[in-house]
């Protein structure tokens, strides 16, 4: 295989040279000025060659890299679920230590402005402490969250390192900028919880407060709504943090996705590899990235079959 390869880009190697307009002196002219049709059909033939080759090679590699970052992927998830399961529980909390339903706080509410006034300072002395105490229940969770995308990343790294197509230079930076845009992330969905967290606090106070106000102008709290504004701060706070949790959940597949790509891309297609080649100045450029593309795919396998060997596949 590994001559197959070699002699397959030495040959388009020696197309692209002949491609390239000539640079100094003693350089002849390019042979896509002078016979532009019958070059790129040249071209393209020994692409499709090169493309045939590399294949079942670049398939199998995609599919076992893939198969490891899925498994990233479902280790993670734990993490997130644990997340969500703390947002219902904190909201679940604050019902209950909010809650003004009942036949002594209602009788209460309507018995003067003097216990009217006590119950709802001492209703925003429970928002206060409530919400900052669910605030620090998350704490443990999202350390939790930032330690585990460190360690799986970690894992995934050595679990790869045997099929992936890049060197392990490449391999190396790939996992740290991994493990690097997931904390960032991880660390950003904690800020929004506790933002979220802040913003509710505030809202439930000001309106207990504006409550308050009214009470001491002689107007009588209405216990119906008060608890149906308590409970729908609630509810928008949990639907925007479980948002804010999904996004989170499809950015980790983004990211692995792209991770994917740039170890084990998939199998390339004819058109991937075969440029549209004229007179312009576009035609050099896209021969010059298709250069550079050959570089580092030759740079990739060269490693692949040399310091690996011809192990077989680890099948999942």
């Amino acid at each position: 295989m590994k001559n197959s390869f070699e002699q397959d880009l030495y040959n388009v190697n020696n197309l692209l040279e002949k491609l390239n307009p000539s640079s100094g002196p003693g350089k002849e002219p390019s042979q896509l000025s002078q016979d532009p049709e019958g070059m790129r059909k040249q071209l393209q033939q020994e692409l499709e060659e090169v493309r045939a080759r590399l294949e079942p090679y670049m398939a199998a590699k995609h599919e076992l890299v893939g198969w490891n970052l899925e498994g990233l992927r479902q280790q993670l998830k734990p993490y997130t679920m644990e997340l969500m399961e703390q947002v219902g529980l904190g909201v679940q909390e604050l019902q209950e230590q909010l809650r003004l339903m009942g036949e002594d706080t209602k009788a209460q509410l309507l018995g003067g402005m003097d216990e009217a006034l006590s119950l709802l300072q001492e209703m925003q002395s429970r928002v206060r402490h409530h919400t900052d105490r669910v605030k620090e229940l998350f704490h443990p969770y999202a350390e939790r969250l930032v330690t585990g995308i460190g360690h799986h990343v970690q894992e995934l790294h050595r679990s790869v390192a045997p099929h992936a197509v890049a060197s392990p230079a490449r391999l190396s930076r790939c996992v740290q900028t991994l493990s690097h845009k997931l904390t960032l992330k991880a660390k950003d969905l904690h800020t929004s919880i506790q933002r979220n967290l802040d913003q509710l606090r505030e809202e439930l106070s000001a309106f207990v407060g504006a409550s308050a106000d009214g009470a001491e102008d002689g107007a009588s709290p209405d216990p119906q709504a008060l608890s149906e504004e308590v409970r729908q701060r609630l509810q928008a706070f949990r639907h925007d943090t479980f948002l804010q949790i999904a996004a989170f959940t499809r950015a980790i597949d983004q990211e692995t996705e792209e991770v994917q790509q740039q170890l084990a891309p998939a199998p390339p297609s004819h058109s991937a590899f075969a440029p549209e080649l004229g007179h312009s100045d576009s035609s050099n450029k896209a021969l010059s990235r298709l250069q550079s593309r050959l570089d580092d795919l030759w740079e990739d396998i060269t490693y692949s079959l040399h310091d690996q060997g011809h192990s077989q596949l680890r099948e999942p």
